[in-house]
């Protein structure tokens, strides 16, 4: 089993591979780890991994080259912890110090090979970091600055891990529901047993825990040349082209590998500008790496070791541009196929992937994006744009629960700056909410920017609400009603302060 070190910097958001800023920020632990190692791999911003054995061998050991990593991004600014163990899985396990995702059985986006290092959380279910109780004797270096799992030791320390560290949240639930709630429990299961229970995931989640790798790696690499490079002539000195030129590369490559039964779950970026300097990067993604996968990251690459090269030649650009683009599979494995949904693939369409890159190509990654389901109070909070090819998560989760939201239905178009109206009784006077949510009488008239008033045939409200209220900045209390006016048109309707505003429209 091959000796793993992992590095989790906890400064960097669980969901930073969807934030441009984050990876470029990135770039500086990535370039002080290089000096221990050239071959790094970046799982995502705020966590990278390296072989272990041959850096320890050359520093005096283990111990003494999670000392000196983590001193050396530690004088650069940031808090890092370093884990030790045999396999991926279990070095970002005790780079966490032997944490799970949210220290409970039914946590999501643990260390596992889907979900990156997981999210910032408690404890495991038994034991923290450092503690004698820790199966594998595992121990605790330096003050807080990582885990080292003895080699062999793996299967132990994982053992009293709860399940949900694995990262597959279908798995999360039902295991404990079962009886098994550590990776002990799991592991103890047979093999066979787990793939017929649990299907493709139970199996590679059984794998993780009992300490292998998540799949049998193709023994020997294959004797041709399955790299794809492209050469700019001239050099191109913008990143957008060459993210373009990346899809097409990895398009050429993922056909060559599919016609050898191949794929691949780790590439290498090569980047070689006209000054002869190159930039290599290797990158590891959730599952496999797609086309558009290679593409997001190459982007990233280039933008942080632009922004990086720009600080230390004080904004002046002299690399000339860059020359040769070249994708190198780096690690494969036997391609076992992908099952699609029954009714059709949630994957969009390779046409319009296309599409949309050669506009983000000519007029910026920003120009394309699409809309994601976010969570929050409004219908304007309900929706993110992401640039199109960006793997996000919103920063408010749709799925929780948002006391004061919006009843059903939903509007059909949101405004983008909320519309002035004026909303009256019958006698004309204008409606007002009192701070108990009493109405002065019921709206009778709509008008809408200075148009002529509307009758209003029904309405329902209000529904008072009363935000942020701890920040006294961004403080605001409001109360909102569905208005129907006489020519059938529905609003969503807020008043705040005094004042009426339409902030969405029905159809």
């Amino acid at each position: 089993m091959t000796r793993v070190l992992a590095i989790w910097c906890p400064d960097w958001p669980e969901a930073g591979d969807a934030d441009p800023e984050a990876a470029r920020a990135f770039e500086q632990v990535v370039a002080t780890v290089e000096e221990f190692c050239p071959r790094v791999e970046v799982l995502r911003p705020g966590a990278c991994a390296i072989g272990a054995r041959g850096p320890a061998r050359y520093f005096g050991g283990e111990q003494a080259l999670v000392a000196k990593i983590t001193d050396a991004v530690t004088r650069r600014g940031f808090a890092c912890r370093v884990g030790v163990a045999d396999g991926l899985f279990a070095a970002q396990l005790a780079a966490r110090g032997g944490r799970s995702a949210t220290g409970g059985s039914g946590a999501r986006g643990g260390p596992g090979v889907r979900g990156g290092l997981g999210a910032r959380g408690g404890l495991g279910a038994r034991g923290g970091p450092g503690e004698s109780g820790e199966v594998g004797k595992s121990r605790e270096v330096g003050a807080g600055a990582g885990v080292i799992v003895p080699a062999g030791g793996t299967p132990g320390f994982l053992a009293r891990h709860p399940v949900g560290c694995l990262g597959y949240p279908e798995l999360a639930d039902l295991l404990p529901r079962l009886g098994i709630a550590t990776l002990g429990d799991f592991a103890a299961l047979p093999a066979d047993e787990a793939a017929n229970r649990f299907g493709a995931d139970g199996a590679l989640a059984h794998r993780l825990a009992r300490g292998l790798e998540p799949r049998p790696l193709v023994p020997r690499p294959p004797s041709a040349d399955l790299s794809a490079a492209m050469e700019f002539d001239p050099p191109a000195e913008q990143a957008e082209p060459v993210a373009f030129a990346a899809k097409s590369l990895a398009d050429q490559m993922h056909a060559e590998l599919s016609r050898r039964g191949l794929a691949c779950v780790r590439v290498q970026v090569q980047v070689i500008c006209a000054d002869g300097r190159e930039v290599t990067r290797l990158w590891r993604h959730d599952g496999l790496l797609s086309s558009l996968a290679v593409a997001e990251r190459v982007r990233w690459q280039l933008a942080a070791w632009r922004v990086a090269q720009n600080e230390e030649s004080q904004g002046v650009t002299s690399f000339g541009g860059i020359t040769v683009l070249r994708l190198v599979p780096d690690q494969l494995v036997r391609d076992t196929g992908r099952q699609l949904g029954l009714w059709g693939d949630s994957v969009v369409d390779d046409r319009v992937a296309r599409a949309a890159l050669r506009v983000q190509a000519m007029l910026g990654h920003g120009a394309v994006t699409r809309p994601l389901l976010a969570g929050g109070r409004d219908p304007a909070e309900q929706v993110t744009l992401v640039p199109f090819g960006d793997a996000a998560d919103p920063r408010r989760a749709a799925g929780r629960p948002w006391p004061g939201g919006l009843p059903a239905p939903a509007p059909a178009t949101v405004f983008p700056v909320p519309r002035p109206a004026v909303v009256t009784d019958e006698a004309g006077a204008e409606v007002t909410v009192t701070g108990r949510s009493d109405l002065s009488a019921p709206p009778a008239r709509l008008s809408v920017a200075g148009a002529p008033s509307l009758a209003i045939t029904s309405w329902a409200g209000p529904w008072p609400v009363t935000e942020r209220w701890w920040r006294p900045a961004q403080a605001r209390r409001r109360a909102r009603f569905q208005l129907v006016a006489e020519d059938g048109t529905a609003w969503l309707a807020a008043v705040q302060d005094g004042r009426w505003q339409l902030e969405a429209g029905y159809e």
